[in-house]
């Protein structure tokens, strides 16, 4: 008995030495019972909608100003923290509110029947490419209706097809795919090879330190990126997707190869710091986790409270997952994803630099 005593005793005794791991391993299931908590089924309020009467005739009718009044002023929640499940704005143009729509600055057009309309019918055009918002929407537009007394039948257009939930999260997988590789297969190396001294071989040859970074930061981006590709492939395999065009495709490269500059130049930055894969590994499961599931990935990003919605603006997996929606479930281009692909360069370029300066010091 006295071996295993002894062995249990040392064991025991380091990883009390290491009240890191230690406040790790307690708080880890607390943020996970928050963060996810909080993350997934929250309520969803302030849903931009665009409201508008078919024409002709010009003039409002009664049900239209009615209508758009009430959805304006429906609450979502309890009676004490109850907020505003629309906010509407009223188009004069139902093109112009279709392509606010597509272009992703509303979530949902309603088109009230004018006068004249043959068939009275209320027809509603939703972004299909989210399986939560749609229900919630005509749901609202029931609710109205039916508290105006009007007998209006609902003509549901989704713009992009059905589309799955399985196809919603699978877009997600592609960004969770190249974390996963970059954590292991990246960080852990990096702190492999200064456990055995490679970093000090490093010095004594006449490359410069930026080059080292450099070089490393670009050896993870390749791993990460035949990752995500790889991951791509199969999720168009499984979920049956198709893209619309090779423009398309080459956009899912663009965002792809951008994203795993940046996530890659984010763990070496972190690697470079711990000496220990214990310490880590703790920390950047800590950063997988607050990443992932408030990037969008599982539930609209809408529907979390506004404390970890702020996170989605310094999130670049929430940059990249919309993006690659945007492409994949949407046929959108350039137009519409400007926006994440300058916040995914811009994430990159600065974690590049934080890479560069963090290693750099590590190394001296």
């Amino acid at each position: 008995m006295r071996g295993p005593i002894a062995i249990f005793k040392r064991d025991f005794k380091k990883f009390l030495s290491n009240p890191f791991i230690i406040m790790m391993t307690l708080i880890m299931p607390i943020i996970y019972l928050v963060v996810f908590g909080n993350v997934i089924g929250g309520t969803i309020s302030h849903i931009p909608v665009g409201v508008v009467q078919e024409v002709p005739p010009y003039t409002e009718t009664p049900l239209f100003t009615n209508a758009a009044y009430q959805l304006n002023h429906i609450s979502q929640g309890s009676q004490n923290d109850a907020e505003k499940e629309l906010d509407v704005t009223i188009y004069a143009d139902e093109a112009q509110a279709k392509q606010d729509l597509e272009n992703g600055k509303i979530g949902a057009v309603i088109v009230f029947p004018s006068s004249v309309s043959n068939d009275n019918a209320v027809r509603l055009y939703v972004d299909s490419s989210d399986s939560v918002i749609p229900p919630l929407v005509e749901g609202a537009v029931n609710q109205v209706l039916l508290g105006l007394g009007a007998d209006n039948p609902i003509i549901v257009d989704k713009i992009y097809g059905d589309i799955t939930y399985l196809q919603f999260f699978g877009v997600g997988v592609i960004m969770m795919a190249i974390f996963t590789s970059t954590m292991f297969g990246g960080g852990i190396a990096l702190i492999k090879d200064r456990e055995n001294g490679i970093h000090e071989g490093y010095l004594v040859t006449p490359v410069k330190r930026s080059s080292i970074v450099m070089g490393i930061i670009s050896s993870g981006t390749v791993r990460a990126f035949i990752a995500g590709f790889t991951i791509f492939w199969i999720d168009l395999l499984i979920t049956g997707i198709t893209l619309q065009s090779f423009q398309d495709f080459l956009l899912v490269l663009l965002v792809i190869l951008i994203a795993c500059m940046g996530v890659t130049s984010l763990v070496v930055s972190f690697a470079s710091r711990f000496s220990s894969q214990q310490e880590y590994s703790s920390v950047i499961a800590f950063f997988n986790l607050m990443l992932f599931m408030t990037s969008g990935a599982f539930y609209p990003v809408i529907g979390m409270p506004s404390w970890l919605r702020w996170i989605t603006v310094i999130n670049p997996e929430y940059y990249g997952i919309d993006a690659l929606r945007s492409i994949i479930l949407r046929n959108q281009g350039l137009n519409v994803i400007g926006i994440d692909l300058i916040a995914l360069l811009i994430f990159s370029s600065v974690m590049i630099v934080l890479g560069i300066v963090t290693f750099r010091r590590t190394l001296e």
